[in-house]
């Protein structure tokens, strides 16, 4: 049996794919509360409980659709926000489950090497801030639930962690600090993919501009650095450009489907997938830095499917 690629080798040699939306796909199920472990309604991770076969079926629509790489159904899994839904002292075990299961769809592909990234999304809390609330909590207990949700990640045989939709730079830390430990307690060692969220003004939410976040997490053993969420496309190109200026790490870049528009007091997506594949296309075309393409919020199969004809196209030219 020949060794499987790593992730690292594959980022050297052509443009990664990642997947799409997961909140969004799921929706398509019409989940009530009783889909969810306890009723607790909204609960998506713990969807692994009660309905692993939704998540597996979004898993396949996405590398279907020709993505390299799946996340995990854990962007709320760390143990902060498991211990909202009274699952915090299970965290390991609750994340090597999700990535497992996100490996076992890998391996009914055979075409290609797939790989699985351990999705790890904010804990809630804004420790940077002196707001009363979302400010007011100790660091360790903040790394103490990145280190324990990177420990379930990596023993569920994820190929990467991928730290994403930050929002306080000072999180962002804990996080890779936390990653970092994971691995030195596992014994094993696996990408590491830090993102920022931005607004259109290239800000994060307590006002960290693009240049002071990179500079921040760059020297901190990260493999890649992204940007995620928020915006669409357009709104992120000037902090693109910086950042492939640098020309120091591989970028990961996965937009919304365009900027939100409340209707209904709903946030709609309206970015069509092949006006999303024209600009990422410019953008890989542009920015040689850009070594990861994918969708976020409002993004679905259809847009993957674009996005694939966009990389295979490039790879003929």
């Amino acid at each position: 049996m020949t060794e499987k690629e790593s992730f690292l080798d594959a980022l050297k040699n052509r443009i990664l794919l990642f997947d799409g939306a997961m909140g969004t796909e799921i929706q398509k199920y019409d989940p009530s509360p009783e889909d969810f472990p306890n009723n607790q309604d909204g609960f998506n991770d713990g969807l692994i409980l009660t309905h692993p076969d939704w998540i597996k079926q979004i898993h396949r629509n996405y590398l279907d659709a020709g993505a390299d790489c799946i996340e995990t159904n854990s962007f709320g899994s760390n143990k902060i926000k498991l211990d909202e839904y009274g699952f915090g002292d299970q965290t390991v075990d609750f994340n090597k489950k999700i990535a497992l299961l996100a490996s076992e769809v890998c391996a009914e592909y055979s075409d290609t090497t797939r790989f699985v990234i351990g999705s790890m999304g904010p804990t809630g809390y804004l420790p940077s801030s002196d707001d009363p609330d979302l400010g007011q909590i100790p660091l360790g207990e903040i790394r103490e639930a990145f280190e324990l949700q990177a420990e379930g990640l990596i023993k569920g045989t994820a190929d990467a962690l991928l730290i994403e939709t930050s929002q306080d730079i000072l999180e962002v830390k804990l996080a890779v600090e936390a990653s970092h430990t994971a691995m030195e307690k596992t014994g094993k060692k696996v990408t590491l993919i830090s993102n920022v969220t931005l607004d259109q003004y290239g800000k994060m939410l307590l006002g960290t501009n693009v240049q002071s976040a990179y500079t921040t997490i760059s020297d901190m053993g990260i493999d890649v650095f992204g940007l995620n969420c928020s915006t669409g496309p357009i709104e992120m190109e000037p902090s693109i450009q910086w950042l492939n200026d640098q020309k120091h790490k591989p970028l990961l870049i996965v937009p919304n489907a365009g900027m939100p528009e409340n209707v209904g007091g709903q946030a709609v997506y309206k970015m069509t997938p092949e006006k999303m594949a024209s600009a990422l296309s410019s953008f890989i075309e542009e920015y040689p830095q850009i070594n990861i393409i994918g969708g976020c919020c409002g993004t679905n199969p259809e847009h993957i499917a674009q996005l694939r004809k966009i990389i295979d196209q490039q790879k003929k030219d």
